[in-house]
């Protein structure tokens, strides 16, 4: 016996015994879901991703006992929390990286930016560096250039106001953030000198960030798609890579007008490798392969 929607394998358990229940998803409810989480979130599901989807919601399904993905797209909507929204969120985004991914801009940031930036708000006397990582995942990428920023200004770090904003949408990811542990794989890239500086070795291969380190990172839940962003600053640095990959053209655009707005003249954006600006399409001066800044006028 299958069930509503599913189907069940014995497992070698003797025929009728059911140890799983898998429930398929209708043309219908994909539909819902595609159509919310592009309204919500930016995220193109294609009809590529219809597997994807239906197997990471699978243990959501289970867990609440529900018979359908309607029946738990409905429970979705009518929760005024909001706590099962974001559980849907946390399934459908990727949150995989490690430290010193695509490594090349951190170089840039370290031999370029930094040097460019750092004199230029000196001369202004407010040493308020401004630095927003918008899609910080489970922080790896913040760390890094909290690290950077602390290598590179030296004994003077402490007159400065060079701490992080670090965003992202899924409320698990930040956690696992905010927590700061990590296995030896994720922080293979890291030197030798900068692991015993900024992180504690841990039992079972595992590495903390040092206090001091975490303290400097501020992590929030923010949604890129938000119609306003509430910043009452511009940001010398921003890095906001591997997110757009899942938006469409439209929504790449928009999203780019408002980070552009929100950028300090000269100021920086990094955006993944995979990612590209139309040259015509966006108002930064490209500088390098998923490197653009904002021209000073």
């Amino acid at each position: 016996m299958a069930g509503l929607n599913g189907k069940s394998d014995t497992n070698g358990q003797g025929e009728g015994y059911i140890t799983r229940t898998f429930i398929q998803i209708t043309d219908e409810e994909f539909q819902l879901f595609r159509s919310f989480i592009y309204k919500n979130f930016g995220i193109n599901l294609t009809d590529a991703k219809r597997a994807l989807l239906m197997n990471r919601l699978q243990k959501i399904l289970k867990q609440k006992e529900l018979r359908s993905f309607k029946e738990y797209f409905e429970y979705v909507q009518k929760d005024q929390s909001l706590k099962e929204l974001g559980q849907l969120i946390d399934a459908v985004s990727t949150n995989h990286t490690f430290f010193f991914r695509e490594k090349a801009h951190f170089d840039y940031l370290t031999d370029v930016a930094l040097p460019t930036l750092v004199p230029k708000i000196a001369r202004t006397g407010s040493k308020d560096l401004r630095v927003w990582c918008a899609a910080a995942s489970t922080g790896e990428e913040p760390y890094v250039i909290a690290m950077l920023l602390m290598e590179y200004l030296g004994n003077d770090y402490k007159n400065w106001s060079a701490g992080l904003l670090a965003t992202d949408i899924s409320s698990e990811a930040l956690m696992t953030a905010a927590e700061g542990v990590y296995s030896d794989e994720r922080v293979a890239q890291v030197p030798q000198k900068m692991r015993l500086t900024y992180f504690d070795k841990l039992a079972n291969n595992e590495y903390r960030i040092k206090p001091f380190l975490r303290n400097e990172v501020l992590y929030r839940r923010f949604n890129l798609m938000n119609e306003r962003f509430p910043f009452k600053k511009q940001f010398h640095v921003i890095f906001c890579r591997n997110v757009m990959i899942y938006f469409d053209q439209k929504t790449r655009e928009t999203l780019v007008e408002k980070l552009y707005d929100f950028t300090a003249p000269g100021g920086y954006l990094f955006i993944g490798n995979a990612e590209t600006l139309g040259r015509n399409q966006t108002r930064y001066s490209y500088i390098a392969p998923s490197i653009y800044q904002k021209v000073e006028k």
